[in-house]
């Protein structure tokens, strides 16, 4: 088969898709389609396969089994300009092949996020690596904001200051915040970024990488759609349960049918998050 072309696909590329309030991500270049998931699994599957299977179904059929290695063959080149905490959750992912602007030859531009005044929040009770769902009051949020800003024009204005002096870029750099944006090219197949949108999309992600996820979900459904699909369907949007909570789930079934069972299986912290899974799917 010869090199793949959707034109949904290039439909968009080089476009630059927003994302919070400064950044933005854009498709450089992909490799492959749907037809080259559905080509390349029919390789070890024999021609056979193609008088009863059709393209989803097959697509389908591998995602659900976790037959991986077609998913490989399709590829895709990220440019993103993000804050650089984003960048460093997004370097977890070690399955991508990035190239980051650098502050050692570059001057590095005075470009920082500051969250919306609805996503300035107390840290959460339950949870302690995230925050509250609730918001600050306006008046205490709208507050913060000016702190963080202010700090961040304190850390560049004497990066500036440093650099006019002569101190070597290398050097100035160090004391950038966090929040300053940074841009890379970010490549990776798409097995793995399906794992890294399986993750980065879930509850407990922090907020400003779930928006990057989402818009790379949604640039990805231009090139393999029905891949996209079947992902949302068969692992974004399922459940699943531990050897433990399966048999905890099958006590409760037992237990609204009128059947005889012991006291929960699980303990405390088991049991909240037995059904935190359980609010997902009612």
């Amino acid at each position: 088969m010869a090199h793949c072309i959707v034109k949904e696909a290039e439909d968009i590329l080089d476009k630059e898709f927003k994302v919070l309030d400064k950044g933005f991500v854009r498709l450089v270049d992909y490799m492959g389609s749907d037809s080259r998931i559905v080509q390349s699994a029919r390789v070890s599957y024999g021609e056979g396969t193609k008088s009863y299977r059709e393209d989803a179904g097959l697509i389908d059929y591998l995602l659900r089994n976790r037959h991986t290695s077609p998913f490989e063959q399709v590829v895709f080149t990220f440019h993103m300009k993000l804050p650089v905490f984003i960048a460093r959750q997004m370097v977890r992912h070690r399955t991508a092949r990035l190239n980051e602007i650098s502050g050692r030859y570059s001057i590095m531009k005075e470009e920082f996020y500051i969250p919306a005044m609805d996503d300035v929040c107390p840290q959460s009770t339950d949870n302690k690596q995230g925050r509250s769902p609730e918001a600050f009051p306006p008046e205490k949020a709208e507050n913060i904001r000016k702190a963080l800003a202010a700090g961040q024009k304190s850390a560049y204005d004497v990066y500036t200051a440093m650099i006019d002096g002569g101190l070597a870029r290398e050097l100035a750099r160090i004391n950038l915040p966090l929040s300053m944006y940074t841009e890379w090219y970010w490549q990776i197949d798409l097995n793995n970024l399906f794992h890294f949108l399986e993750l980065r999309l879930g509850a407990h992600a922090q907020k400003e990488i779930r928006v990057y996820a989402q818009v790379m979900l949604d640039i990805a459904k231009k090139v393999v759609p029905a891949a996209c699909e079947s992902f949302e369907r068969n692992i974004l949007g399922a459940v699943t349960f531990s050897k433990d909570e399966a048999a905890e789930l099958r006590r409760r079934l037992a237990a609204q049918a009128g059947g005889e069972t012991a006291g929960c299986l699980l303990d405390e912290r088991a049991r909240s998050r037995f059904e935190d899974k359980l609010k997902g799917i009612r």
